[in-house]
C-alpha cells in the first residue's frame, strides 16, 4: 500500500524540487509566480504551499491563503456609520483560511500528477487545513472559516467521498470566459460575427475613446507612475461590493518585474495624464484579465472600461489565445462583448459547529445574489 503525507511551506524558496514540473501547466502555481504573490501579497494575506507525497515523491502541490478581515472594509458599499452585515461578519467570520487564490478566479487551487487520485489528494488537503488552523491557534490567531475554491461544474471533484463532512457547498458570482474562434484573425473577423447592435456599440466605443492613448508601460514606468496607478486601481476597488483584500502600492511594479513579458501592463493616457490601466497575465493558451483601474470622472465619457475589454479581445485574438479569462464582476458588459458565464463553486465550513449549521442560511446574506442580465452579440 502506498504512503501518502503532506508537508505544509510557509517559504516559496524552500519548495521542493520537482515542484515545477506538476505546476508546468498553470502559472499560477509555479515557484515563480508564488514567489512573487509571497512578495506582493496584500497587507492582510499570507500564503502557504501544501506539497502532497506518495511514498516521498511528490505528487500534488497547492496554495493555501490566510486571510485576516479585520483589516479591510469588507462591505465597501455600505456607507452607514454602522454596518450591522459588516460587524457580524467580522467579528465571527475575520480569520479564514482557504484552498486556492483569493486574488483570482477559477481552479488555481491544486495541481496533481498521475501518483495520487484527486479523493486521496482532498482526503489530505482537507488534514492540511485542519493543521494550518491548529498552528494559527498556537498563534492566538482563531480560524473562522476553512474553505476551498474555484470550480466549475466540471471540475467540482466528490467532496464528500474525501470526507468533506459538514462542508457546504457554495455558489458565487460566475466567472466570465470569451472563447476565441479557430477562424479569427483579427478583430475584424470578430465584429463580423456580431450583429448589428453590438458592431454599432464596438464603434460607438470606440469614436468616444478618441483622443485617448493606449500605451504599453514597462517596469520604470509602472514605478514613476505608481501613486496615480494605486490612485485609479482604489477607485474601482472602492466600487466593489465585497472585498477581501487591498493590493500594496507597488503590487503592479514587482509583478513586471519578475513575470516580465508573461505580464503586461496599459495605460490609458488623456492630455498626456493616465486616467486608466489594465494588466494582463498570459497563462498558456489562455489570458488572463488582472486587475484595473480607470478616473471616474472620465469613465463614462470616455466608455473607457467597454475599451479596455475590447482592446483585450483584440490582443487575444492577434495573439491565438484560445480563452479570455474575464473573471467576476461587471457581468453582464462583459457578456455584451461576448463572454459567457461560467458557475464556480467552493466548500466552506465554519469551525463553530452552531454556527456552521445555519451555513446554508448565512453564506446567501453576507454573499446575495446579483441579478444581471446575459448578452449576446453573436449572429
Amino acid at each position: 500500500m502506498p504512503n501518502f503525507s503532506f508537508k505544509l511551506y510557509t517559504d516559496s524558496g524552500t519548495l521542493h524540487e520537482d515542484w515545477d514540473t506538476i505546476a508546468e501547466k498553470n502559472i499560477f502555481l509555479s515557484r515563480s509566480y508564488l514567489a512573487i504573490l509571497e512578495q506582493a501579497a496584500p497587507e492582510n494575506m499570507r500564503c502557504h504551499f501544501i506539497g502532497l507525497f506518495k511514498d516521498k515523491h511528490l505528487c500534488g502541490i497547492a496554495l493555501a491563503q490566510y486571510i485576516n478581515l479585520r483589516r479591510v472594509n469588507t462591505f465597501v458599499k455600505e456607507k452607514q456609520r454602522f454596518c450591522l452585515k459588516d460587524y457580524l461578519f467580522k467579528k465571527f467570520s475575520s480569520h479564514i483560511i482557504v484552498i486556492g487564490n483569493n486574488t483570482l478566479t477559477g481552479q488555481n487551487a491544486y495541481l496533481l500528477n498521475n501518483g495520487i487520485t484527486e479523493t486521496e489528494a482532498l482526503h489530505l488537503f482537507r488534514e492540511a487545513l485542519e493543521t494550518l488552523k491548529r498552528n494559527y491557534r498556537k498563534k492566538c490567531i482563531y480560524i473562522s472559516l476553512l474553505a476551498i475554491k474555484d470550480f466549475n461544474t466540471v471540475e467540482l471533484p466528490d467532496f464528500k467521498a474525501a470526507g468533506y463532512k459538514g462542508y457546504y457547498q457554495f455558489c458565487t458570482q460566475p466567472n466570465m470566459i470569451f472563447d476565441i474562434q479557430n477562424n479569427w484573425d483579427s478583430i475584424d473577423d470578430y465584429l463580423a460575427d456580431i450583429n448589428t447592435k453590438y458592431r454599432t456599440q464596438y464603434n460607438r466605443a470606440r469614436k468616444k475613446a478618441e483622443g485617448v492613448e493606449k500605451r504599453k508601460l514597462s517596469e520604470a514606468e509602472i514605478r514613476q507612475q505608481g501613486e496615480r496607478i494605486h490612485e485609479l486601481y482604489m477607485t474601482v476597488a472602492a466600487n466593489a461590493s465585497f472585498s477581501t483584500f487591498h493590493l500594496p502600492r507597488n503590487h503592479f511594479e514587482i509583478f513586471k518585474l519578475s513575470l516580465k513579458d508573461d505580464f503586461l501592463f496599459y495605460g490609458y493616457f488623456y492630455d498626456d495624464k493616465l486616467i486608466g490601466f489594465s494588466t494582463l497575465i498570459r497563462n498558456g493558451c489562455d489570458m488572463d484579465t488582472y486587475f484595473l483601474g480607470y478616473d471616474d470622472t472620465i469613465q463614462k465619457e470616455k466608455m473607457l472600461y467597454l475599451n479596455m475589454l475590447y482592446d483585450m479581445v483584440s490582443y487575444a485574438i492577434k495573439k491565438k489565445f484560445k480563452h479570455v479569462i474575464f473573471a467576476r464582476s461587471a457581468m453582464e458588459i462583459k457578456s455584451s462583448v461576448g463572454a459567457h458565464a461560467e458557475e464556480v463553486y467552493g466548500m466552506i465550513k465554519h469551525t463553530n459547529p452552531l454556527l456552521n449549521i445555519f451555513m446554508a442560511r448565512l453564506f446567501p446574506y453576507f454573499d446575495p445574489k446579483i441579478e444581471w442580465k446575459a448578452r449576446s452579440p453573436f449572429k
